[in-house]
C-alpha cells in the first residue's frame, strides 16, 4: 500500500521527510497555503485522502476531522495543538501527535533573554542613548527602579518541558522558583526541585511571572485585570505560550496604570499585533514577534519527532508523542491493532 502523507502549509518536503516516509513506500504532498491562512475546507480539499497530515495552525476542527477518509494520524509540528480538535480526532479513532521535544533550549533561553532586558532595563537604555541621553545622570533617569536578581521569586505558570529547561538557567541567576501547574504529578516537581503553589500565590509573590501554559477553554484569558491587581507593581509578566492567555485590554491598563512594572510578549492576540496596538505605544513592554522557538538548529531538528511518529503509525506501532491516548481504542476499532 501507498501511504499519501499530506504537509497542510507551503513548506517543502525536507531530505530527512523524504527518506524516512520513502522506507515505507509513502510520498509527501505539499499544499501552497502559508502557515495559518487557510479555511476548513481548503484544509479538506488537500487532506481528504490523506493517511496523514502534517500541521501548524491550520484549523483540523471537527467538521473537517471527520470528513477525513482514511487519515490515521495528525502531527503538529510544533508543541501546542490547540488547532486541533482532540475530542473529535479520539472520537474517529484519529491519533494527534505533537512535538514535546522541540525548540526546548530555544524557548527556555529567550525566556531569560526577556526577563533579562526587562530586569536590566537594556532595551530601555538602548532607546535613550540613541535619542542623544549620553550623560550618565539623564540616562540613570530613564532606568526605572532596577534590583538584583538573586533572591527574588520567579513563577512559572505551566511546568511542562520548556519551563522545566528553564529552571536551571534561572537557578543559576539565583531565583527562588515557584510553579502554578494543577496538571503536572506533584513528584514530577519534586524532581525539578520546584514549589508547587496555588494561582494566587503564585500572583502575589512572584517577582517575575513567565507563562508556559497550553491553551485550553478554561484558561484563555486567565490573566487578567483580577489577576494584575494581585501582582506586586515591581512585577513583570513574560508570555512565550500562547497570546490569548492573557487579556490584552486588562494588560495595556496594568502596564499603563502601574499595577505591574512591565511585561515581555514573544506572542500575542492577535498576531501579528495590529501596527496601531495601543500597547505599542508604552515604553514598559519587549515584543519579540513570535521568534522564541527559532535557532538554525531547531529549525533543523524540527521535522524529525512527527515524521518518525507517522511513520511509526503508519507501519503499525504506537506513536511516541501521543496527546490524546483515548483514541487507542477507536483506533483499533477502525484500523486494528498494531
Amino acid at each position: 500500500m501507498a501511504f499519501k502523507v499530506v504537509k497542510t502549509f507551503a513548506r517543502p518536503a525536507t531530505e530527512y521527510e523524504q527518506e524516512a516516509l520513502g522506507k515505507i513506500g509513502a510520498t509527501m504532498e505539499v499544499a501552497s497555503f502559508q502557515i495559518g491562512r487557510c479555511t476548513e475546507e481548503e484544509v479538506l480539499s488537500v487532506s481528504r485522502d490523506a493517511d496523514a497530515v502534517i500541521t501548524v495552525f491550520e484549523p483540523f476542527t471537527r467538521g473537517v476531522i471527520e470528513r477525513l477518509e482514511k487519515c490515521r494520524v495528525i502531527a503538529n509540528i510544533g508543541v501546542g495543538y490547540q488547532n486541533i480538535d482532540l475530542e473529535a480526532a479520539t472520537d474517529c479513532g484519529v491519533f494527534v501527535v505533537n512535538n514535546p521535544e522541540y525548540c526546548l533550549e530555544e524557548a527556555s533561553d529567550h525566556t531569560m533573554a526577556l526577563l533579562l532586558s526587562l530586569a536590566r532595563k537594556v532595551t530601555t537604555l538602548d532607546k535613550a542613548i540613541r535619542a542623544g541621553k549620553t550623560e550618565r545622570a539623564e540616562v540613570a533617569q530613564t532606568r526605572g527602579r532596577i534590583f538584583r536578581l538573586r533572591g527574588q521569586t520567579l513563577g512559572l505558570v505551566g511546568l511542562g518541558r520548556i519551563p522545566r529547561a528553564l529552571v536551571p538557567k534561572a537557578r543559576g541567576f539565583g531565583f527562588r522558583i515557584i510553579a502554578y501547574d494543577p496538571y503536572l504529578p506533584a513528584e514530577v516537581a519534586r524532581e525539578t526541585g520546584v514549589e508547587l503553589v496555588d494561582f494566587d500565590r503564585l500572583l502575589k509573590e512572584s517577582d517575575f511571572i513567565s507563562i508556559h501554559a497550553a491553551l485550553t477553554a478554561e484558561n484563555q484569558g486567565m490573566f487578567g485585570l483580577e489577576q494584575f491587581k494581585k501582582m506586586k507593581p515591581t512585577a513583570f509578566l513574560i508570555n512565550t505560550a500562547r497570546g490569548a492567555l492573557i487579556d490584552t485590554g486588562a494588560l495595556y491598563t496594568a502596564l499603563s496604570e502601574g499595577l505591574i512594572a512591565g511585561a515581555g510578549l514573544d506572542v500575542t492576540d492577535p498576531e501579528p499585533i495590529n501596527p496601531d496596538h495601543p500597547l505599542l505605544k508604552l515604553e514598559n513592554i519587549i515584543f519579540t514577534g513570535h521568534s522564541a522557538f527559532f535557532s538554525e538548529t531547531s529549525v533543523a531538528e524540527q521535522p524529525k519527532g512527527p515524521i518518525e511518529d507517522i511513520v511509526r503509525v503508519l507501519s503499525g506501532k504506537w506513536p511516541r508523542a501521543l496527546v490524546n491516548p483515548p483514541a487507542k481504542e477507536k483506533f483499533i476499532q477502525r484500523w486494528g491493532r498494531p
